[in-house]
């Protein structure tokens, strides 16, 4: 755990480092991350950051550290949230109160084009844009109501993220980074009846200002076999990972093959109708790692099938994309 961690930020916990303690532990069960006990402290690493208990005669000492003040914020936000479910309060050294959340970035919508039959593609322009789609695939675009002015989140007095609720609540979709130079980036959207994003994409929006927070969601799996089986909402960050991988790679994919572009002419692309047979067929090997998107139902079965197989949990990702 010797990663850079220039940025830190420190806070208290009166008279109650038992329960921080057990709060800490739970949270590092739920999220699958790495605890380390001592007889001084207790950290729990995760996003490159650390955060650590240290207990007093009559307190227990929060130490956030981070390589960035974007993940500070956010592991504050996180930190002050896990341990008030618990019941405790978080005194902290310093909180910006009043800015923007942390990660969140304002953007203009420069253009929107159709990309092929089933999916158009917006780019975005603003001086944050080259931090996103680095070190991960993903980020989350912030859409205020139609016809209201944006309320965007920002940090509270507590250090937690305060958003907007309410007629002011957000749609907040997930989406790859598709492209990125410069001050730009883009992405694709896939065209399906029923979504706030299409309908806002269709909308003539150049020239607007959208929010992004991020970047999230994990980078391409380091693996020397990768195996991807994804649908149509999948099939971006496919895109995104077949260019990444550095091993072999294969990719089932499920969506019209109109809409597949130059991956129609890749030989690591397979069209196919039934994402489950071919996650049956494919057999991928033990040692290595399969990459599952789709709607939730699929997700789960994909999770199962693969744990059947014996697949270790730590070797596929099976996510819901919709659903």
């Amino acid at each position: 755990m010797s990663l850079l961690r220039s940025h830190r930020n420190f806070g208290t916990i009166p008279r109650a480092s038992g329960a921080a303690a057990a709060a800490l532990k739970a949270r590092a069960a739920a999220w699958d991350v790495p605890l380390v006990e001592t007889t001084e402290a207790m950290s729990l690493f995760v996003w490159g950051c650390e955060l650590r208990l240290v207990p007093d005669s009559d307190a227990v000492r929060v130490e956030l550290s981070a390589p960035e003040s974007r993940l500070i914020g956010t592991l504050q936000d996180s930190a002050t949230e896990l341990f008030a479910e618990a019941g405790l309060e978080v005194s902290w050294d310093r909180v910006d109160a009043g800015a923007l959340a942390p990660g969140l970035s304002l953007m203009q919508v420069v253009s929107v084009t159709r990309r092929s039959p089933g999916y158009v593609r917006v780019r975005l322009a603003g001086a944050d844009a080259a931090r996103f789609g680095i070190g991960s695939l993903h980020f989350r675009l912030l859409l205020p109501p139609a016809g209201r002015a944006a309320v965007w989140p920002r940090i509270g007095a507590t250090g937690r993220t305060e958003w907007p609720g309410g007629a002011d609540a957000l749609h907040r979709p997930v989406y790859t980074v598709a492209g990125q130079g410069g001050d730009w980036l883009d992405f694709d959207i896939f065209r399906h009846d029923g979504s706030p994003t299409c309908d806002w994409a269709l909308s003539d929006p150049e020239g607007t200002t959208v929010g992004i927070i991020g970047p999230g969601g994990g980078w391409c799996p380091d693996a020397e076999r990768l195996h991807l089986f994804g649908d149509e909402t999948a099939l971006p960050a496919m895109a995104r990972m077949l260019e990444l991988a550095r091993g072999t790679v294969t990719a089932h994919v499920r969506a019209a093959h109109s809409d597949l572009g130059p991956l129609a002419a890749d030989p690591r692309v397979v069209h196919c109708a039934d994402l489950m047979a071919a996650l049956s067929t494919a057999a991928p090997e033990r040692d290595a790692f399969v990459w599952f998107a789709a709607e939730a139902g699929l997700a789960r079965q994909a999770r199962q099938h693969l744990l059947a197989r014996g697949m270790d949990r730590k070797n596929f990702m099976a996510a819901a994309y919709w659903g």
